[in-house]
C-alpha cells in the first residue's frame, strides 16, 4: 500500500466524492489513487482556484472539501485562497506536497518553510513523518474542519511517504550493495534505518466513521428568554448571514423556519437565498435605516465588522442578540443584551418551533415595505437612465427575469458584482455564492466548478468584473473539458471601476484603474467554448438566450457585456 491509497480510503470514509488539484510530482499519488477509489479528480488552471472549489463545496454541502497541491509554488499559490476560507468559515482540507523527507533543508527542489506560511491562515495543521501518521492525521484534520466555527485545515506530506517503500529505496539508492569505505557503509546503514522508520507500522492504522462534528448547544432557557424578547418589541430586525448556513443540509429546514417566525429579516453572504426567490419576511433594502430604529435586533451567524460599520449601522437603545458558533465574534464590535455560544442556524430552527405567541408586527413590516418600494422605484429610474454601453442596473434587471429557477449565482468582482447583489435574487438556499469577508477576487472560475458539481444540472452564473475576470477566466478550459453548464457575465466598462470612482474624486487621477475593453469571450472560444460581445439591452437579451441553449449542450459561454458608468453605488467604498 501507498500513501495515496490511505488518504483516498480516509477521504472515502467521510463521503468525499471530489478531490481538487493540479498536477505536480511531489503529489502524484494522491489523485491516481482517489480516482482509483471512485473519487472523482478535478484536474485545474490554478492552484487557487482547486482551492476556491474544494471552498465551495464544503459550504454547499457540509463535508470539508479537498484540494491537494504539490509542493513550494502549489503551496504559495494556494495561500490567498486558503486564507479566504478562514475568513469565510468554510470546512476544507488541503493537502501539500513537500520535499522527501531525508532531502529537507538540503536544497532540495521546491523545498521551503510550508507550516510557516500556512499556519496563520487554517485552524490546525500537521506535517506526517511516517507512512503509518497519514491515516490519523487526515482523520483529526477532517473532523477539525468541521468542528465548532468551521474552517481550513492543512497535511504535509512528504514524497517519500505517497510511494511504496520499495520504489522510495531505489530513490535513495539502497539497491547498490557496492559500498566499499567505511563512510559509504554508514551512510548505507542510516539510509536503509530511516527508511525502515519511515514504513514501520503503515497498515496498522484502521480508519473508523466519523462520529459528526461538535458544535456548541444552547438551553431551553435561552431559547425563551429570546422568545419573549421578540414578543416584546415592536420593531424587530433579524440579520441572517454565513454563520448560519454551517450545515447546509438542513438549509431547507432553516428557509422554513425564517418564514415562520416572521420576523423582518435581511440575509447577507451565503444566507442570501434562504427565504427563496421572494417573501414577505424578507427586505433587501435600506438596511441602514432600519436598524437604527429597530427596537431588538438578532444577530444570528453576523460578525460586527466593516459591513456593519463596526457597529455604528446597530441602534443604540435597541436590545442586541447574537447567535453564533465564534466566541470571539459575538463580543467583535458589539455589547449584546445576550451573546449565546450556538450554532444560529439550528437556534433558529428551534426558536420557530413555538411561534403561537409572536406577534405580527404589522405596522413595522408595512413601514420597511414603502422604504423596499421607494427604492425598487428609484433603481428602476437609475435603469432608465442612457449611458455609453448598457446600463449595469438594467442588464441585471433583464438578467432576473431571465435566469432560470435552477441556478447559482456567483459574485467575483467590486462593482458590477456589488450591483448584482442589489437586484439579483437568489432562486433558493444556497443559490448565491461570494467570497465573504475577505473580498478576495478570483474566486468566480473555482466557486463555479464546484458549484457545478454539486448541482449538474443547474445553471451556473458568474458574475464578472472586467477586472476580477482575469483571476480565473483561464477556468473555461476546466469547464470545457467537463462539460458544465456554466455562463460568464462580464461587465466591461474599461475600469477597476470601485476603486477608480473614490480615487478620482479623492486624488484626481485614473492611475493604474484603466483596462482596455478586450474580446473576452476570445479566450472562452480558444478553449472550445462559446461566447460574444454584446453592447446594447437587447442584445444581452438575445445573448442571454443562447448562452443557456449553448449550457444545455454542455458548452460553457461568456457574454462580454459592454457597459457604462452609473451612479448607483457612489460613496460605497467599504474599509
Amino acid at each position: 500500500m501507498n500513501g495515496g491509497q490511505i488518504i483516498a480510503n480516509v477521504l472515502k470514509l467521510y463521503g468525499v466524492e471530489q478531490l481538487f488539484t493540479l498536477c505536480g510530482g511531489h503529489i502524484a499519488p494522491i489523485y491516481v489513487e482517489a480516482e482509483k477509489a471512485g473519487i472523482r479528480v478535478f484536474d485545474v488552471r490554478d492552484e487557487a482556484s482547486a482551492v476556491f472549489a474544494a471552498d465551495a463545496i464544503g459550504r454547499l454541502t457540509g463535508i470539508p472539501g479537498v484540494a491537494a497541491v504539490t509542493a513550494g509554488p502549489g503551496v504559495t499559490n494556494a495561500i490567498t485562497a486558503l486564507k479566504n476560507a478562514q475568513m469565510a468559515q468554510s470546512p476544507l482540507l488541503l493537502l501539500g506536497g513537500a520535499t522527501a523527507t531525508l532531502l529537507r533543508g538540503r536544497g532540495a527542489l521546491q523545498d521551503i518553510d510550508q507550516k510557516a506560511l500556512v499556519r496563520p491562515h487554517v485552524k490546525w495543521l500537521a506535517r506526517a513523518r511516517r507512512q503509518k501518521d497519514i491515516g490519523p492525521l487526515l482523520d483529526k484534520a477532517m473532523r477539525l474542519a468541521l468542528s465548532g466555527v468551521p474552517g481550513p485545515v492543512f497535511v504535509e506530506l512528504p514524497v517519500d511517504l505517497l510511494y511504496e517503500e520499495k520504489t522510495v529505496r531505489e530513490w535513495y539508492g539502497m539497491k547498490n550493495t557496492g559500498a566499499r569505505s567505511l563512510g559509504e557503509k554508514a551512510l548505507q546503514w542510516y539510509i536503509n534505518r530511516h527508511v525502515e522508520g519511515l514504513f514501520r507500522g503503515a497498515g496498522q492504522y484502521r480508519p473508523s466513521p466519523p462520529d459528526g462534528a461538535t458544535a456548541p448547544g444552547f438551553t431551553t432557557g435561552q431559547l425563551q428568554a429570546v422568545r419573549r424578547a421578540l414578543q416584546e418589541a415592536e420593531r424587530p430586525v433579524a440579520i441572517i448571514s454565513s454563520g448560519a448556513m454551517m450545515r447546509p443540509q438542513e438549509s431547507h429546514l432553516l428557509s422554513a423556519a425564517v418564514q415562520k417566525l416572521g420576523i423582518p429579516v435581511y440575509l447577507s453572504g451565503m444566507a442570501r437565498g434562504l427565504a427563496g426567490h421572494t417573501s414577505s419576511v424578507q427586505y433587501r433594502h435600506q438596511r441602514r435605516k432600519a436598524l437604527r430604529e429597530a427596537d431588538c435586533i438578532l444577530l444570528c451567524g453576523v460578525p460586527v465588522d466593516f459591513r456593519l460599520d463596526y457597529g455604528r449601522q446597530l441602534g443604540r437603545r435597541a436590545r442586541k442578540i447574537a447567535v453564533s458558533r465564534s466566541r470571539a465574534e459575538l463580543r467583535k464590535n458589539l455589547s449584546a443584551e445576550k451573546a449565546l455560544l450556538a450554532c444560529p442556524g439550528r437556534f433558529l430552527i428551534a426558536l420557530a418551533e413555538d411561534t403561537a405567541t409572536m406577534p405580527g408586527w404589522e405596522p413595522w413590516k408595512e413601514k420597511l415595505g414603502q422604504r423596499e418600494a421607494e427604492r425598487e422605484a428609484e433603481i428602476g429610474k437609475m435603469a432608465a437612465q442612457g449611458v455609453q454601453g448598457i446600463n449595469p442596473v438594467a442588464l441585471f434587471q433583464q438578467m432576473e427575469k431571465r435566469i432560470p429557477g435552477n441556478s447559482v449565482l456567483i459574485a467575483d468582482g467590486g462593482d458590477f458584482a456589488a450591483t448584482a447583489s442589489y437586484t439579483l435574487r437568489p432562486r433558493k438556499p444556497l443559490g448565491w455564492l461570494d467570497p465573504g469577508a475577505f473580498g478576495t477576487l478570483g474566486v468566480g472560475g473555482g466557486f463555479a466548478l464546484g458549484a457545478a458539481l454539486h448541482h449538474p444540472d443547474d445553471y451556473i452564473w458568474i458574475i464578472y468584473g472586467d477586472g476580477s475576470a482575469a483571476y480565473s477566466l483561464m477556468e473555461f478550459d476546466t469547464f470545457r473539458k467537463y462539460g458544465l453548464k456554466v455562463c460568464a457575465i462580464i461587465g466591461n466598462n474599461g475600469s477597476w471601476e470601485q476603486i477608480a470612482r473614490d480615487q478620482v474624486s479623492l486624488l484626481g487621477k485614473d492611475t493604474a484603474t484603466v483596462l482596455p475593453r478586450s474580446d473576452y469571450q476570445e479566450v472562452a472560444r480558444a478553449f472550445g467554448a462559446a461566447g460574444e460581445r454584446v453592447d446594447t439591452l437587447p442584445g444581452f437579451e438575445a445573448a442571454m438566450g443562447r448562452a443557456i441553449a449553448s449550457m444545455d449542450q454542455g458548452i460553457p459561454y461568456v457574454i462580454n457585456a459592454v457597459i457604462g458608468s452609473t451612479a448607483f453605488r457612489e460613496g460605497s467604498i467599504s474599509m
